[in-house]
């Protein structure tokens, strides 16, 4: 069908060109010979004749790159697409108006060429600024819009900012995996959003030819298809992406200001730039490091010594949340399970360090 119509505009086109032109070249070159093209109509059939078959040579390349473009289109969000023709509209307005004065001039190159200049200039500058600036404007319109409802109706402003904010995952709390137990535990409330710009780094690295980072890149692949259909939470893909930005942790910055959301992550760098920009952001390894269970000096413990330790005679055991324990005079009791007492407790920066002794040894002094 594509075809057909694309066969069908080159007769038109050449209809046309042989009606308005053909006579004056034949009349211009003083082809007296053949002087029966002179007549408009003759020249109109000969100019569609002489296109058609021209088409039949262009018709798979043009109906190729409108199959390419309309590929292309139907990619784009809907959001994209309507900002970025409403730009069209508007820079075609402004050209419009810009150009009338310029029709009434003498001078062809100023009345035909300028004209013809800005309005595709200015239809280019509409769409870019459309498209680009797209989410400036909903997040404007959303202003507006929670300005008006808020003069109109304080009390129900006041259960929108009481709603909780959609949570923002990056790459690296996914990989992690620790996201998908938290959120089965309901910890976290509101939507959890996933762009589509994680989603392709994910699949960069799931892609990787690397093994080591083929397998994180699955695992984070298992992971959001574990919160997607098993955990009780509402999960949301954002289609839109900021061109304009190459990294992926400015482009999640700027989301979560877009849509006034909040961003997970367990990356440190991420996190303080967070905190310098004022966007509120959750933190993993601090939600682990506060929910890790507290001991003191006193206390016992029932563990299992899983190897010797650095020093003499020692032995290392951990907690259920991986924290070290040094077992003095351990070493005898690898492999057994035993109760200790702790000795001191000591906070580094890697994290936190316990020191026991066997309370065997305790009993027998």
């Amino acid at each position: 069908m594509l075809k057909k119509i694309v066969h069908l505009f080159f007769v038109i086109i050449g209809g046309t060109i042989g009606y308005l032109y053909v006579p004056d070249i034949i009349r211009l070159l003083n082809f007296t010979e053949v002087n029966w093209i002179t007549s408009p109509y003759l020249s109109s059939i000969l100019g569609a004749i002489i296109l058609f078959l021209i088409s039949y040579w262009l018709a798979d390349y043009i109906v190729g790159f409108l199959r390419w473009i309309e590929d292309g289109l139907i990619k784009v969000p809907v959001g994209d697409l309507f900002f970025g023709s409403l730009g069209l509209i508007l820079g075609l307005v402004i050209a419009y108006f810009i150009t009338i004065p310029l029709q009434d001039l003498s001078i062809k190159v100023v009345s035909q060429v300028i004209p013809l200049f800005l309005t595709i200039l200015l239809a280019y500058l509409g769409f870019q600024v459309g498209f680009r600036r797209r989410e400036e404007f909903v997040n404007l319109l959303n202003v507006n819009r929670k300005e008006r409802d808020k003069r109109r109706a304080p009390e129900s402003n006041s259960a929108e900012q009481s709603k909780p904010k959609a949570k923002i995952l990056d790459t690296s709390v996914i990989i992690d995996g620790r996201i998908a137990d938290i959120c089965q535990t309901n910890f976290l409330e509101g939507p959890i959003v996933i762009p589509q710009f994680v989603l392709g780094e994910l699949q960069h690295i799931a892609d990787s030819s690397d093994v080591l980072k083929r397998n994180r890149g699955r695992r984070g692949l298992d992971v959001l298809n574990r919160i997607q259909k098993e955990l009780p939470v509402t999960v949301e893909i954002y289609e839109g992406d900021f061109e304009d930005i190459t990294e992926v942790d400015s482009k999640l910055i700027k989301l979560a200001k877009v849509i006034s959301g909040v961003l997970v992550t367990n990356d440190y760098n991420l996190n303080k730039v967070c905190d310098l920009q004022n966007v509120h952001v959750l933190n993993i390894n601090d939600l682990a490091n506060a929910v890790k269970p507290v001991v003191l000096p006193g206390e016992e413990l029932v563990v299992q010594v899983i190897k010797d330790g650095k020093e003499q005679k020692q032995g290392i055991a951990y907690l259920d949340d991986g924290t070290m324990i040094v077992v003095e005079e351990g070493k005898d009791y690898i492999g057994k399970t035993i109760e200790v007492l702790i000795t001191s407790v000591l906070q580094t920066s890697a994290g936190r360090m316990i020191f026991a002794k066997p309370k065997l040894l305790e009993k027998a002094q």
